[in-house]
């Protein structure tokens, strides 16, 4: 356990270890030189001096051994790290001493391997290390020509030159190390920017990638160049990267090259053949170089579901208070309506409460639908045999409604069972069969109800389809909306109310094209 005032060890990064290795191999080189000019036949080449001795030989093998431990021992024992500069830098100044020494002093040329050791020392090494080393070096040298006193006469001009190398020790290790402290900091800033880059890139790719819009790079000339995962749900027909904006949606490419020509922020409503999907686009500049646009899609489903979803919350707050704020009031009407009329013979006032008594009938079939709504997810769903179910349902609807009998046909085809919930189910075919007969011309056969399974067997589909004039295209995108009618005694609320009892019962209810009358039809599973 460390005491409060002990310092841990500095921890050197990967790029200090890197120049200490590439330094290593430096003086590995240096000393296979220095070894190969030594041998008595190395005339060709040769860094030191004529007369070659065995001792020359020694030190020179003696510096390449220390030399190649030295970078195995930096490649595999990453340890230490001053301690190993430190060793190679005392081990070169002893061997460049001893060799100049041998050569004749300065003239040998070991004076400016001694400078070049010395800047690769301030490169790698660490603050006043490098002066050690400069000042290790000058001792070096001035001791080697202190010693040469002894045996040869030098002149003052020797000294002088021995001096000024001595002040370039320090000028080269001084130099070196400011440059290198500026280069590891240009180098730590650079590698944190490029971590922070890649953290934001992949971040960045992550949000394109789970974005619910779609996002597309195209050319001015309709070539797409990128885009996200998402774009292929939406468009259809696989990865769009490098083909055509025509080849998705027509519509599309067509308001593209109207944005074009009047560059705007107003959206464009598209629909993609191959997926089916109802868009909305919008053009944005890139600003590139290659004046890129940017295309944003969004799935108008998707709009329409939140939209739908808040029309849905804002009911459920409504119920939550309306059976004591209206139920019990309207029912204190509607019992005081049927009391006065009871009491009046004036056909007048039996006018006036007939037409009281019908509006609190019709308020009281909001409510009694806004709770039924309130209610949609408490759904039992169990297995319905609808070759069972469905005649007595017409036998109770017809009885109920006062209808002739044959209105209604039946034509149930493959296994003929369903998972609803069983009251769920009735109200809702209750609901489409009504608005059926309603719509019809009541006729024999006018409503049919037919039952098949879907081609791939996994689900069923129950179809209510009556002979009138159908619904006119600028409303089948409202008829499923809330307080929605044509009639002048609707609610508004049973094609919304029948979709969502669907919903909630893991069933899809939608209106189809047919040439005549309307195709309601109710796509739900078969089988648990």
């Amino acid at each position: 356990m460390n005491s409060p005032g002990a310092t841990t060890p500095k921890q050197f990064s990967d790029i200090h270890w890197k120049s200490l290795r590439y330094f290593s191999i430096y003086r590995l080189c240096i000393a296979i030189l220095l070894f190969a000019s030594s041998l008595p036949r190395s005339s060709v080449f040769s860094l030191l001096s004529a007369g070659k001795t065995p001792f020359q030989i020694e030190i020179t093998g003696v510096y390449a051994a220390c030399a190649l431990a030295s970078l195995l021992f930096v490649h595999f024992h990453r340890q230490h790290f001053n301690r190993q500069v430190s060793l190679q830098v005392v081990t070169d100044i002893i061997v460049l001493t001893l060799l100049a020494h041998t050569g004749g002093g300065l003239k040998s040329g070991m004076g400016i391997l001694l400078l070049v050791t010395l800047a690769g020392a301030g490169l790698v090494g660490q603050g006043r290390l490098v002066l050690f080393y400069a000042a290790v070096a000058t001792i070096a040298m001035l001791g080697e020509h202190m010693l040469r006193t002894f045996s040869s006469n030098l002149e003052v001009v020797d000294f002088f030159e021995a001096g000024l190398f001595c002040t370039g020790f320090f000028a080269v290790a001084i130099s070196a190390r400011l440059l290198a402290n500026r280069v590891i900091a240009n180098e730590e800033l650079a590698r944190k920017r490029g971590e922070e880059l890649r953290n934001q890139t992949v971040i960045s790719q992550h949000i394109i990638e789970e974005m619910q819009d779609g996002v597309l790079v195209i050319d001015r000339q309709g070539h797409i160049k990128q885009s996200n995962p998402r774009v292929e749900r939406l468009l259809g027909l696989g990865n769009p990267t490098g083909r055509e904006l025509e080849t998705y949606s027509t519509e599309l490419a067509q308001g593209f090259r109207r944005w074009c020509e009047h560059e705007h922020a107003d959206p464009v409503m598209v629909r993609a053949p191959a997926s089916g999907m109802h868009l909305r686009a919008r053009f944005v500049n890139a600003a590139s170089p290659q004046r890129d646009v940017l295309v944003f899609l969004e799935d108008l489903s998707r709009l329409q579901e939140q939209a739908r979803q808040l029309k849905l919350a804002a009911l459920g707050r409504l119920t939550a208070n309306i059976a004591h704020e209206i139920r019990n009031p309207l029912s204190a009407i509607k019992h005081a309506g049927e009391l006065l009329r009871e009491e009046t013979s004036n056909p007048t006032e039996e006018r006036l409460l007939r037409i009281v008594i019908d509006n609190s009938q019709r308020v009281e079939n909001i409510v009694n639908d806004v709770l039924q709504l309130g209610r949609r997810d408490r759904a039992h769903r169990e297995q319905i045999n609808l070759r069972q179910m469905l005649p007595l349902f017409i036998e109770e609807f017809m009885l109920k409604e006062e209808a002739p009998d044959g209105l209604i046909a039946t034509d149930i085809q493959g296994r003929g069972t369903m998972l609803f919930d069983r009251s769920h189910f009735t109200q809702v075919l209750w609901n489409l069969v009504g608005n059926a007969l309603r719509h019809s011309q009541k006729t024999t056969g006018s409503v049919r109800i037919q039952v098949n399974d879907t081609p791939d067997d996994s689900r069923i589909e129950l179809h209510v389809i009556d002979d009138g004039k159908g619904v006119d295209e600028s409303l089948r995108e409202q008829i499923f909306e809330p307080f929605f009618t044509t009639h002048s005694r609707g609610t508004g609320l049973g094609l919304y109310i029948a979709r969502e009892l669907c919903d909630a019962n893991g069933a899809q209810l939608d209106l189809r094209h047919t040439a005549s009358g309307a195709d309601f039809c109710i796509s739900g599973r078969n089988i648990e």
